[in-house]
């Protein structure tokens, strides 16, 4: 295995068995984080491969302090905050939907969770939550951001990244709860 420094100083000379391997390496982490940004699996995908263009042409400015990989992820999350910016028109209609759906939990309703939730699950659980809410659930839960943080990011007010987390997280929680319940109630057959 090739050493992580000689990976990079060979980016750095624009090697492409370096970028090949250094992509190699990176690519599915980095396309999970992508994932909880963006819609579906396309629009991850061309943010990780707009993120790769931005490391490959900005690696000669990565001096080596610090983890690299902790670079990466800040190139990704700060891509997929792009994306959402530039798409930001085609978003707030579909959160105007899902509001109108009224997915929200009902205090009174059944809220435990049984059965363990997948990672694949929980993923494709937060890729369908309404951007907004996607966006600062990820900044905060994943990234810990601080809402003041992400109201620069975001352009929003400090309450606004607020409430939404707090719909985001009722939202999920009712979504996966729907999820628990239907898994519940199907029958396994057994065969006699």
């Amino acid at each position: 295995m090739i050493a992580e420094d000689k990976i990079i100083d060979g980016c750095k000379a624009g090697k492409r068995r370096a970028q090949n391997i250094l992509y190699k390496k990176y690519a599915p982490t980095m396309l999970g984080i992508c994932m909880r940004y963006t819609k579906n699996q396309a629009e991850a995908e061309d943010v990780l491969q707009e993120s790769f263009i931005k490391i490959f042409t900005n690696i000669k400015n990565f001096r080596k302090k610090g983890s690299f990989e902790g670079w990466i992820k800040k190139i990704m999350i700060n891509t997929a905050l792009n994306n959402y910016k530039k798409n930001l028109k085609h978003y707030h209609h579909t959160d105007i939907e899902e509001i109108e759906n009224n997915f929200f939990i009902d205090d009174n309703e059944e809220n435990n969770i049984n059965e363990e939730i997948s990672p694949e699950v929980l993923i494709k659980v937060i890729q369908n939550l309404p951007q907004g809410y996607k966006m600062i659930l990820n900044l905060f839960v994943f990234e810990r951001h601080s809402h003041k943080e992400i109201a620069q990011m975001l352009n929003i007010s400090v309450n606004t990244s607020k409430s939404q987390l707090l719909k985001a997280r009722r939202l999920l929680k009712k979504k996966l709860v729907q999820i628990n319940n239907k898994s519940i109630k199907e029958p396994e057959y057994q065969t006699l």
